[in-house]
């Protein structure tokens, strides 16, 4: 059969083409032995479980750094990697416009059989459905994730007075690149989101002994909305160093030309995590072999209201509040 030139609606028809389309595409990509031609997958599980599941839409689909096809797929691997669970089974289903690209959706499909190998996870059943045209923005992507829990009981809720505050690296990079891309913007550096997995960096901090309090990606709402849920999910306040939070030079430009606050942004690769006082030098360490910017940003102190405080090199203090309305939307 001849490759096809763009999506047609016979590919989600249940026939030859859509058998043709699913085995070519997807099962040559994706093969490993759990994925048949089955309506479920079966496999087996040691212990106590995560499970995660999360749908994208981005405009652009294609970014510096990424596609919506690595935003999946981090997406879910992150979302399993701050309980700190394994990612081990993965799902995967498409809803695709009639006319999308075929050379696009297969830039996407290959851009997903990459980013999963690091993680040791592995897509195991999925679906498409092709809507006509006009009925779906190009494609929108959902993935589900199953992984064995590694350390329990890491969450927001567990935060203690005097526990550090880390950033794994610079802040704000997905949502300036999404940016970037839509208004066409000719910056002097080329901003490239964030976007990756980020269970290697997870579990070499679990296995150098670290047991974080709380993990969390900070997608939409960025570090505002991360530390706001938990100063609220803990009862806590916490100090931030605003000096010490790193931004890149480009992001902050960006910033500057659109009256938005770093701490806002989205971003797709980068976490932010909670760990007894006692160990914040060595997961400093951890985090830094990955990424330079890595940084020590605050800790967790006693009082009210549950806010975060940002506090300034010149000695000036605010709270850093909830973003408020869709500062960008269709961004993951």
């Amino acid at each position: 059969m001849s490759r096809p030139q763009q999506v047609q609606l016979s590919h989600g028809g249940g026939g030859r083409e859509m058998n043709d389309f699913i085995h070519n595409l997807f099962f040559r990509r994706f093969e490993n032995p759990l994925l048949k031609a089955e309506d479920a997958a079966t496999f087996t599980l040691n212990g106590p479980v995560a499970m995660t599941t999360d749908s994208f839409t981005v405009e652009p689909l294609f970014f510096a750094g990424g596609n919506i096809g690595s935003l999946a797929i981090a997406g879910t691997i992150n979302d399993l990697a701050m309980v700190a669970a394994q990612p081990k089974y993965l799902t995967c289903s498409f809803i695709l416009e009639e006319g999308f690209p075929f050379s696009d959706l297969e830039r996407i499909v290959d851009t997903m059989a990459e980013e999963i190998v690091p993680t040791g996870a592995q897509i195991v059943c999925g679906d498409t459905k092709v809507v006509p045209k006009g009925c779906a923005d190009k494609v929108f992507i959902n993935t589900t994730g199953i992984g064995e829990i590694v350390l329990p009981n890491v969450s927001a809720s567990q935060l203690q007075p005097t526990d550090v505050l880390l950033v794994s690296r610079d802040i704000g990079r997905h949502g300036a690149c999404v940016l970037a891309a839509r208004e066409s913007l000719r910056l002097e550096s080329e901003i490239e989101s964030d976007c990756a997995a980020l269970w290697p960096i997870v579990n070499t901090l679990l296995n150098k002994g670290i047991t974080p309090r709380a993990m969390r990606d900070a997608t939409r709402g960025g570090l505002s909305a991360v530390l706001n849920e938990w100063c609220q999910s803990s009862n806590v306040q916490m100090r931030l160093d605003e000096q010490a939070i790193p931004v890149d030079t480009a992001v902050k430009g960006v910033c500057e030309l659109f009256g938005f606050e770093p701490y806002d942004l989205a971003n797709e690769g980068t976490f932010i995590l909670a760990v007894p006082a006692q160990q914040a030098q060595d997961a400093l360490s951890v985090l830094q072999v990955f990424q330079a910017q890595a940084a020590i940003i605050g800790e967790v102190t006693q009082g009210s209201p549950a806010k975060p405080i940002l506090c300034s090199p010149w000695g000036s203090k605010r709270y850093l509040d909830f973003p408020v309305g869709e500062l960008l939307p269709r961004i993951c």
